[in-house]
């Protein structure tokens, strides 16, 4: 009887995630958002339990709905394909190797995960300065250039809400805690299209950081600059603000291939 028992809890979870997973394929095909009548069509899953997937999925930031019956690709699935994308060879590591190269700065990519970002990519800078930052950091959103770069391009309301839910800490004395002081340098990051975080992340480092897109134009990530304040000056790094701004273009369309 207990094995019996077994074989059939074994088979429902089973099922269950491979209706999971057909629901979740037909959730990033080409041309969303998504009806559930066209997701459940697609899926060859029944309505009632599609909407229990889909429900399931908005709850963990896999989908995102609209509220009056649409679906689609939330920010954590949208993640996970842009960090599976920079294991493929096409070019990312190469690209941010040729902006050390041209810069002699280090580089990081970094990709947003909830309401913080998380390192992907860490290029060493030329000479004897090596940063504290590695693979698999997640950094805050407020005090760091990239961090900022992606705050300054959400919608107000979204960005409100993971101020609201991390707060601004204080990580030294130059971090901005003040949600006026923060709004007013997001407004100049948007004008001058690069962030910078002079010392506010770590002391004696500065960072300069762009913003990297998706197809829909959120913002997922970014790249950056990190040098050692003792070796170059804050107007020194922000000159290889447009090399920057290339190499994210370059990101940005290596991601949309996988994305």
């Amino acid at each position: 009887m207990r094995q019996g028992a077994g074989r059939s809890s074994a088979t429902t979870g089973s099922s269950a995630l491979e209706k999971t997973l057909r629901v979740t394929e037909a959730l990033t095909a080409f041309g969303g958002p998504h009806r559930l009548a066209e997701l459940s069509a697609a899926a060859g899953v029944p309505k009632s339990s599609t909407y229990r997937i889909l429900v399931s999925l908005v709850e963990q930031g896999y989908a995102v709905t609209d509220g009056e019956g649409s679906y689609g690709v939330g920010l954590r699935l949208r993640t996970l394909a842009a960090e599976i994308s920079t294991d493929r060879p096409e070019g990312i590591v190469e690209l941010l190797e040729f902006l050390r190269k041209c810069t002699g700065q280090a580089v990081h990519l970094a990709l947003r995960s909830g309401n913080a970002l998380t390192y992907i990519r860490k290029i060493e800078g030329a000479g004897s300065c090596r940063t504290t930052s590695r693979v698999g950091a997640r950094i805050p959103l407020h005090a760091t250039a990239i961090g900022k770069a992606v705050l300054a391009h959400l919608p107000p309301e979204e960005a409100e809400g993971i101020l609201r839910a991390t707060g601004m800490p204080a990580l030294t004395r130059w971090t901005l805690t003040g949600r006026e002081g923060l709004a007013a340098d997001l407004r100049t990051v948007r004008e001058r299209g690069y962030a910078v975080d002079d010392e506010e992340y770590e002391p004696s480092v500065r960072c300069l950081g762009v913003p990297v897109f998706d197809r829909d134009g959120v913002p997922v990530g970014g790249v950056s600059l990190t040098a050692a304040t003792s070796l170059i000056t804050r107007a020194e790094l922000e000159r290889f603000s447009p090399a920057l701004r290339e190499a994210a273009r370059g990101v940005q369309r290596l991601l949309r291939l996988g994305g």
